[in-house]
Formats: structure tokens, C-alpha cells, sequence
């Protein structure tokens, strides 16, 4: 008789999968490139394969599962593929495959199947789409090497976040040391532009010298690749070997790439400095005004209920808004950890508040003993 322990870990695998396939599909959609489309759709079809294969073991059980519908996480995740394309998804997606690499290996009724080589082969294709294509399919992945669209996004909520905790504990220490709700108001607002300028210069700043590192570093390639193109096609070969080429195939598609100068920059920037010289380390100006605004967007929430409140009862709604933004911005953290939406909510509510009620406190102390 199947224990409950084990339904329960056929349903969480059937919804693994299930989420999986979705995702597959959604990307595979949204992708461009009609060959790594197609890799998308094949690995929907394994992990559609996979979840019927646990929904048979539900079914056995008498058991049968009741729906197929994808996971929150898994529809918020499509709806960004939707949105900003499949590329963006591909280091979430990639480090999840990583982590359940092994996840059937322990798992008896997966013994006789491809289950656990079909999750090792899913992360290494993952690794592979998103740190460099080897071999006859470089050409048709060429330019998708490296994705920093999780990335990004990671840094847009996590920015939103600094804004709203910086200025939640900044107007509620203020407001505990008894000053009017327009005192509080003004000292929010100066925080808020404060530090969006601040993020904003430390953005431009920290981009700008990435970019003019990576401009130096293409301009010493470029020497290199005229200089002494036998090296690079070694170089080169190395790498494709390394990636499980044979040695004579990897020798001739390096050999090919070095053909063209521009190619085998192109390439020997991605492949050996891991550059994408289309990006360049980014714009310095996107990268200050985006950081600016998603500080600023964190940061005004907190101070909002001071126009039109008191002190105290600006305090009150001041933290419940603070409460909520924080725990919707720790909900979002679990699109690229894969973390109960709840339980990351929640945590980062906590020890916010918990920081804003430490910077009341000693705003309070502080207003008693200069009052």
C-alpha cells in the first residue's frame, strides 16, 4: 500500500513537472530563434512525459490527480516570458534545473526509467543556452550566450526594496521623536531624493567603469586575434573540446571562426572573456535613471500617508503600507529562489519591520531627551 509520504511526493513531482512543461511552452512561444524553440518544445514534451508518468502512480494509488493546472510562481514566471521575452527567464530556469538535478536519484520508482539522465541532461542544455553554445549549434545560438534578463529583474525588485526599507525606517524614526506630520513629510522626500541619487551615481559609476573594462578588453583581444590567430584557434579549440567536442570537429569550427576578424572577436569575447560585446556591461544613463526610479518607487510609499495624516496615525499607516510593499516585494524574490511565496513574504515583513520599530525607538529616545 502506497504511504502518504510517498503521495505526497508523487503530487509535489507531478506539479514540478507540470510547472516545468509550462514554462517549456511559454518560452518556447516566446522565443525568436526558431531552433532554440524547438529545444524548448522538446523539453516541454519530457517534462509532459514525466508528469503523466507520476499522475499514473496517483492513479494506481487511487489517487487520481484532479487538474493540471501550473503552480502561481509558474503563471507569474509566463507571464514575464510574455512580456520581456524567453530569455529573460533563462538563469531562473537554469539554476532551477541545476538544483534538481538529482532529485530522482534517491527515488526507487525512477530506476528503471531515463527520468534521473533526463534532469541531468535538462541541466546541463540549461547551462549551456545560458553560458555559450558549442559546436554545429553555435551558429543558430550565436548572440544568446548570455541572458542577464533574470539578472535584471532580480535588481529592479531588489532596488524597490532598498527604497522602501531605507525610507520606511527613516520617517517612522523621525516621526517617533514627536515632530509635525510635515516635518516627517520633508525629511521622507529628502531621504527619497537622497538616496535615489546616491543609487543612481553608484549605478553610473559601477556601469560606466564595467564598460570601459570590457572596451579594453576587446580592444586587447582584437591585437590578440590579429596578431596571433593560431593561438586563438587553439584557444578556441580547447574550449569546444573541453565542452565534449571531438578534438578534429572543435579544431575546424574554431578554424572557421577565426576566418572572419569580426566573427572571432564576437565569439572569443563570449566564449573565453565571457563578454557579450553587444552589451558592453550595459548603458551607464539606462542603468542611473532605472535604478533612481525603482529606488524612488520604493521609497515614496512610506511617506505618502504624511500628507494627509497626522504624526501618529501617519506612523500607523505609514508601517502597514511599508508592511504590505515588503511583503510583496519578498513574494516576488520567490520568481528567481522558487521559495514559498508566503514564507519569503512574510520573512522579509518581519525583519523590516523589525528595522523600522528599532529606528522608532531610537527616534523616540533621541526626541525625549532633546525634548
Amino acid at each position: 500500500m502506497t504511504s502518504d509520504a510517498d503521495l505526497r511526493r508523487y503530487r509535489r513531482n507531478h506539479q514540478d513537472e507540470i510547472d516545468g512543461a509550462a514554462l517549456y511552452r511559454a518560452m518556447a512561444d516566446a522565443e525568436e530563434s526558431p531552433e532554440l524553440a524547438q529545444v524548448y518544445r522538446n523539453l516541454a514534451d519530457v517534462e509532459e512525459r514525466h508528469a503523466r508518468f507520476w499522475a499514473d502512480r496517483l492513479a494506481r494509488a487511487g489517487r487520481p490527480v484532479r487538474h493540471d493546472r501550473p503552480s502561481t510562481r509558474t503563471r507569474l514566471l509566463i507571464w514575464l516570458a510574455g512580456r520581456f521575452g524567453a530569455g529573460v527567464l533563462v538563469p531562473t530556469v537554469a539554476q532551477s534545473e541545476v538544483a534538481a538535478r538529482a532529485m530522482y536519484d534517491d527515488q526507487p520508482e525512477t530506476a528503471a526509467t531515463t527520468m534521473r539522465s533526463d534532469e541531468r541532461s535538462h541541466a546541463f542544455l540549461l547551462g549551456q543556452i545560458r553560458g555559450g553554445v558549442p559546436g554545429p549549434a553555435l551558429a543558430r545560438f550565436e548572440g544568446r550566450h548570455r541572458t542577464p534578463g533574470g539578472n535584471a529583474l532580480r535588481a529592479a525588485v531588489l532596488g524597490a526594496n532598498d527604497g522602501l526599507l531605507s525610507n520606511l525606517s527613516l520617517v517612522v524614526g523621525v516621526a517617533g521623536s514627536g515632530v509635525a506630520a510635515s516635518t516627517v513629510m520633508i525629511t521622507g522626500l529628502a531621504g527619497l531624493l537622497a538616496g535615489a541619487f546616491s543609487m543612481a551615481l553608484g549605478e553610473w559609476v559601477s556601469v560606466q567603469s564595467s564598460r570601459e573594462l570590457v572596451e579594453r578588453q576587446l580592444e586587447l583581444e582584437a591585437d590578440e586575434i590579429a596578431a596571433n590567430p593560431e593561438e586563438e584557434i587553439e584557444e578556441l579549440r580547447l574550449i569546444y573540446q573541453a565542452r565534449g567536442l571531438p578534438e578534429e570537429e572543435a579544431y575546424s569550427v574554431a578554424k572557421q571562426v577565426l576566418d572572419d576578424p569580426d566573427i572571432a572577436l564576437d565569439v572569443l569575447a563570449r566564449e573565453e572573456l565571457g563578454i557579450d560585446p553587444d552589451e558592453r556591461g550595459g548603458n551607464p544613463w539606462t542603468a542611473a535613471l532605472t535604478s533612481f526610479g525603482l529606488f524612488a518607487i520604493g521609497a515614496v510609499i512610506p511617506v505618502l500617508p504624511f500628507f494627509w495624516l497626522g504624526t501618529w496615525p501617519g506612523v500607523l499607516v505609514s508601517a502597514a503600507a511599508g508592511a504590505l510593499g515588503l511583503f510583496v516585494l519578498g513574494a516576488a524574490t520567490t520568481l528567481f529562489t522558487g521559495r514559498g511565496m508566503l514564507r519569503s513574504g512574510l520573512r522579509q515583513t518581519v525583519l523590516g519591520l523589525i528595522a523600522a520599530a528599532a529606528t522608532f525607538g531610537l527616534g523616540t529616545l533621541l526626541g525625549a531627551a532633546v525634548g
